[in-house]
């Protein structure tokens, strides 16, 4: 294993929580912590990444971005990554590939919220990533519904798992995800940048 990169040790159920992170916020910690509760996660990562391939404007620098992160999240269970940077990857069904290798016995189950569900259609190799590992979507506020009805959800509509039975995801083979309706936090990162609270 690489020194730069996470330790995953053998057997760990860890979560992986993916995005530009720009900037991360309250509403990002609230629902780590969930995900850690709900699905019984021994960790999260957050993959802070190069950049979203669906946006056309960059973000911050990512020693910015991951200074933020680090200020944001403080918690003995999350580790803070840019191993997407490192590893060169774009996508995330990429980077998924890539640590199945690094990470042969580690079990991830993939983290997002409902607003990344409602166009989780529009990914590169969506389809595989939902077949690949667990995913466990958090709702967001206004986006349940969306959420619900997207493309994405009605397609793997026979393989949700009740958000009740939401720890159950972790040891299912894929594909199995769940939609987990949490305490809501208005936070948002476009929000922040909007009312310039996060410029350069």
């Amino acid at each position: 294993m690489r020194f730069d990169l996470p330790q995953g040790r053998p057997g760990r159920v860890i979560g992986l929580l993916g995005g530009s992170f720009d900037p991360a916020h309250e509403g990002h910690a609230h629902i780590t912590r969930e995900a850690i509760k709900r699905l019984g996660l021994d960790e999260v990562w957050w993959l802070v990444s190069p950049g979203n391939p669906l946006k056309a404007k960059g973000p911050r620098a990512m020693d910015a971005r991951l200074e933020r992160a680090r200020q944001v999240m403080q918690h003995p269970r999350v580790t803070i990554t840019d191993i997407e940077a490192k590893l060169g990857t774009r996508y995330t069904a990429e980077t998924l590939g890539r640590l199945f290798d690094l990470y042969p016995k580690v079990r991830f189950v993939w983290l997002m919220g409902a607003d990344n569900l409602a166009q989780f259609h529009r990914w590169e190799n969506w389809d595989w990533i939902m077949g690949a590992l667990p995913v466990a979507v958090i709702a967001r506020p206004g986006q349940r519904v969306a959420a619900r009805m997207s493309p994405a959800a009605q397609t793997f509509r026979d393989h949700r798992v009740p958000g009740r039975h939401a720890r159950r995801i972790v040891h299912m083979d894929p594909p199995a995800w769940t939609l987990v309706n949490v305490p809501m936090r208005p936070h948002s990162s476009s929000e922040i940048r909007a009312r310039g609270e996060w410029s350069d």
